[in-house]
């Protein structure tokens, strides 16, 4: 047993012994006047005081697993030969909590700490006492319901009469990761800094071959973010307060809840370009603001899209105490068939008739946890990072929620474990299969297939640095490598899915097309796209037609609108090669462009006197700029105001209306506006404002500017805020 004492700071060296003479007050039943709840040692201890309701000593938050401690003043001298004290805790949410559920506890305040139970047991002794004023601590179990609970301090006097004192603060008890017998247990301190205390992050987003940094702030410090937090598990998942210690049904609701599906959740999703009535998805710096507004109204939050929902869950997570990080998986697959394939179903015109589309980007997240419920696999324990989605695209076990998975069941291919992970595989490594589809009479036709287009650069915050980590290696073996196709097949056998078992035995003709286009285009500018073929046969003369196409899109792949297409006849010689291409121009792209700036390029052929199909299509971003963020001291101090400037350059060969910057970084108590007027072209978009750093240590500000003309642009900046001179 942990020795508490050499934990704690024991301000009482020695116990004043018990007199034998008896006062006039001695007979009395023993009367709670004061609590000291040692809130600064305890939040310091527990890891808890960069809570608002910590800093405002509003509540008594604490780890679970671990002690925290108590002082308490009584009307007389304590005297343990007749005085008994126990303490009642319980849930506060829980009408009906009783010791079975684990909601509602006595205990026995023993004489020493030399023994506060089991790991998984409650426990509280008294570490000193000096006439009316005693010490003692209460030690939570480390599967503790992780909730709001209330103690009462119940004094007996031996022979008769008994009191009661509550306790006016509640007391938060959170999930564990510094806690060894916690199910959140994680081991590196540099981890645990970033995945749980660190309360801004970066957000990858654009499309594999154009990737974008934004910063989001996670907030889980914040004002009533921790309050949101511990309610919505009642409230909005409804998971009885005996359940809310375990990691794995909390991470199962936190998919469901951040979403207001099923459950009128926190989060209203639109992945149109109509966001009137709320916020655009872009426009959100990070999650505070989201969860203080539905806290004050119980109403769902218009609007999100995966990463804003990725960005919530991620805050909920932490403020709950479970490390958690953001992953954005780059052409990620939406397989809506369980055929672990991407299955496109090609018209007579090459338009995709089929429901399954190739995200540019997915969000999600990843929470740390044990799996004691899955117990030991093939490939060992399935401990670790779960996936865990609140944009889940389809139902699991008739809700739509998805996780936790394991990650080391998705890299091994063990789609049947539980969570949804035969899902989160197709995401990651499914085979895209082009079919051609005639109409429902007629058969399909197998015409292309590609093995490694999706689950790219599947990124995430590295620890404790301001750059992307690639976590791809976590969920799949390299492409095209025998692991990476054995495992593949392996779990397509374990499919049932008639498209699945087509696919197995169907081989492609070889033919060379190649779709060239440079990923490297700002926006404003106009781009190009390049087809080239090669007729490899020696002696036979080929003439290919087709279509090269401009789409653009939403970065989910749905929403397409043609921006322009281009057809083609080419004849080509025995041996020899050939070439289209098609001139996008700013004016063709600029109306249909969504706030993403994605769009699909396709380039579809047929040889003639052949049966061959050609069809590829790839994801195109045009970049965007980062707004500049310029700091006006060199030496910033904590509580010495300081001028901040940002500063956006005009790319596009048009003027910009109605410009508006938000901004957000450390003890803003929501986000700044300002508008702008007209940035012509060339021209800058800039305002200043004075802002006072509230605390020293790190620093993040983030930035978004939107106007008509142009929206979803951003920038950060990360800085160090010193201690006063």
């Amino acid at each position: 047993m942990r020795n508490w004492l050499n934990v704690w700071e024991n301000p009482f060296l020695s116990t004043r012994p018990s007199s034998d003479h008896e006062d006039v007050t001695s007979s009395e039943v023993l009367s709670v006047e004061k609590v000291d709840l040692c809130l600064d040692d305890n939040h310091d201890n527990h890891h808890t005081s960069h809570f608002y309701s910590a800093t405002e000593k509003e509540a008594l938050i604490v780890r679970r697993g671990e002690p925290f401690k108590l002082r308490i003043n009584f009307n007389r001298d304590y005297r343990p030969s007749k005085d008994k004290l126990n303490l009642i805790i319980s849930v506060a949410d829980d009408a009906n909590s009783s010791p079975g559920k684990g909601t509602h506890n006595a205990l026995l305040l023993h004489e020493t700490i030399d023994n506060l139970g089991e790991p998984t047991e409650w426990g509280a002794g008294i570490v000193s006492h000096e006439g009316q004023m005693v010490t003692f601590l209460i030690k939570s179990p480390s599967n503790c319901p992780v909730a709001v609970w209330k103690l009462e301090i119940d004094t007996k006097l031996l022979g008769g009469g008994s009191k009661s004192y509550p306790l006016p603060l509640p007391i938060y008890v959170l999930f564990n990761p510094w806690c060894a017998d916690d199910q959140v247990y994680l081991e590196d301190r540099d981890q645990r800094k970033e995945y749980v205390m660190n309360d801004t992050t970066l957000i990858w987003r654009g499309s594999y071959n154009n990737l974008h940094q934004s910063a989001w702030k996670i907030g889980q410090f914040e004002r009533y973010v921790l309050e949101c937090s511990l309610s919505v598990l009642g409230s909005v998942a409804k998971i009885p307060p005996a359940f809310r210690g375990d990691p794995v049904k909390v991470a199962r609701a936190l998919s469901a809840l951040v979403n207001v599906i099923d459950d009128h959740g926190i989060l209203v999703g639109n992945w149109t370009n109509d966001f009137s009535g709320g916020v655009a998805p872009f426009n959100w710096t990070g999650s505070t603001e989201i969860l203080q507004e539905f806290y004050k109204t119980k109403k769902p939050v218009k609007y999100a899209q995966c990463w804003v929902y990725g960005g919530v869950l991620a805050t909920i997570a932490r403020c709950l105490g479970i490390p958690a990080r953001i992953i954005t998986c780059f052409s990620s697959a939406h397989d809506t068939q369980a055929s672990l394939t991407l299955d496109y179903f090609l018209d007579e015109n090459n338009k995709n008739v089929g429901n399954e589309r190739c995200w540019n980007f997915h969000v999600w997240n990843e929470l740390w946890m044990q799996r004691p419920d899955l117990g030991d696999g093939k490939h060992g324990k399935f401990d670790g990072w779960q996936v865990v989605d609140g944009t889940p695209q389809e139902t699991s076990d008739k809700i739509y929620q998805l996780g936790p998975a394991p990650i080391s069941s998705v890299k091994n291919g063990e789609i049947q474990t539980p969570f949804d992970v035969g899902f989160v595989f197709a995401e990651v490594n499914a085979d895209i299969v082009y079919w051609r589809y005639m109409g429902p009479n007629h058969p399909i036709k197998l015409i292309n297939r590609n093995i490694d287009g999706i689950g790219k650069n599947i990124s995430t915050k590295a620890v404790l640095k301001w750059e992307r980590e690639d976590v791809t290696n976590s969920y799949k073996y390299a492409e095209r490598s025998k692991e990476e196709r054995s495992t593949m097949l392996e779990a397509l056998k374990h499919s049932s899915n008639e498209f699945t078992r087509y696919y197995l035995n169907e081989d492609f003709n070889d033919v060379e097309f190649e779709l060239d286009l440079n990923h490297d285009i700002t926006i404003g500018k106009d781009f190009g796209v390049l087809l080239k073929l090669t007729n490899k046969s020696e002696s036979r003369t080929h003439v290919a037609t087709g279509t090269i196409r401009c789409d653009a899109v939403l970065y989910t792949g749905r929403g397409a609108e043609e921006v322009k297409e281009l057809c083609f006849d080419l004849k080509l010689q025995p041996g020899g090669s050939d070439h289209v291409r098609m001139e996008v121009s700013f004016k063709e792209y600029f109306e249909k462009m969504s706030s993403h700036a994605s769009f699909h390029i396709t380039a579809a052929a047929k040889v003639k006197d052949t049966d061959f199909d050609y069809f590829k299509q790839d994801n195109f971003r045009v970049r965007k700029p980062a707004i500049k963020l310029i700091f006006g001291e060199d030496d910033i101090e904590v509580k010495k105001e300081m001028k901040v400037t940002m500063i956006l350059e005009n790319p596009l060969p048009i003027s910009l209306q109605d410009g508006v910057f938000i901004v957000d970084g450390p003890g803003f108590k929501q986000p700044l506006k300002f508008k702008i007027g007209e940035t012509a072209v060339g021209e800058k978009a800039v305002a200043t404002f004075k802002h006072t750093p509230p605390y020293a240590g790190r620093g993040t500000m983030v930035v978004k500017f939107h106007s008509v003309e142009l929206d979803d642009v951003d920038g950060y900046i990360n800085y160090d805020i010193a201690p006063r001179s």
